[in-house]
């Protein structure tokens, strides 16, 4: 896979650190965070893991901008991203997948991947109505773009399929080139193995390694799939009732007694 339209590898100083910082989020009386601080180092893949209603959607939303925490600070290099609004997030260099597939059923493949391209491209709607020269050459080059991502991702022989009659595990990865089209220095990855086949997982977590390698962007993985998460993780951060309970690299987490606990139970 070599897609090179992206930050290369060698980049990876001009991506910025992301830092959490003691983030607290209420809704009404229960604690959604409680505290949780972590960073993510340029060109790094840091898994976010944690029991069901640990608190790792909620954290990934906050870093995104659809909650606002109670307390606490989300920096991205100089950037504080609580002072952005949600469609600030994008021009910050941060794109992101949901946990639910947010295609265009009847758009094309290609056509879905290109709309992830319009939150850094200088045409808005009337200069590409008006179709100036400026435009049309613009609108090539992220075409070219597209289609390039596509052939990386071996979905090139769907590119002009409409989304609507793709299997699940085809629409994942159209997604994620969707996302890729914004160029990210960051990418977050919500649940992305969510429905998935194994084979499927394995050939995504891949795919996920190979194009951070590719372009230098860092990675922070929201995932139940735990072979996923540690095949591919740099570092995993550990959440449980909203709060940090440990954090290392896939073999210090995997034998850490509350990891183990939380997960399983006190009496395993």
């Amino acid at each position: 896979m070599t897609v090179h339209t992206g930050a290369a590898a060698g980049d990876a100083a001009a991506v910025p650190e992301l830092r959490v910082e003691d983030v607290r989020l209420r809704f009404g009386g229960v604690v959604a965070l409680d505290g949780p601080s972590f960073s993510i180092a340029p060109g790094t893949i840091v898994g976010l893991i944690g029991p069901n209603g640990a608190g790792k959607t909620t954290l990934f939303n906050c870093i995104s901008r659809l909650y606002q925490p109670d307390s606490g600070r989300i920096t991205f290099g100089d950037t504080d991203l609580l002072e952005l609004p949600a469609d600030g997030i994008a021009a910050a260099g941060i794109a992101r997948t949901f946990q639910n597939i947010g295609l265009f059923p009847t758009m094309t493949v290609v056509e879905n991947v290109l709309s992830g391209a319009y939150s850094r491209t200088r045409a808005g709607f009337l200069r590409t109505a008006l179709g100036s020269p400026a435009v049309r050459r613009e609108e090539r080059h992220e075409r070219d773009e597209a289609w390039a991502l596509l052939e990386a991702m071996n979905l090139a022989h769907v590119g002009l399929e409409p989304a609507g009659n793709l299997p699940y595990g085809t629409l994942k990865r159209v997604e994620l080139a969707r996302a890729l089209m914004q160029r990210p220095k960051l990418l977050m990855l919500d649940e992305p193995a969510n429905g998935l086949i194994h084979e499927e997982v394995l050939e995504l977590a891949e795919t996920v390694r190979d194009l951070r390698d590719e372009r230098g962007f860092s990675v922070l993985l929201v995932e139940h799939h735990m072979a996923m998460v540690m095949s591919i993780s740099d570092r995993i951060v550990v959440l449980n009732f909203g709060r940090k309970i440990t954090e290392g690299d896939p073999a210090e987490v995997a034998a850490h007694p509350e990891v183990v606990e939380a997960y399983l139970g006190g009496a395993a």
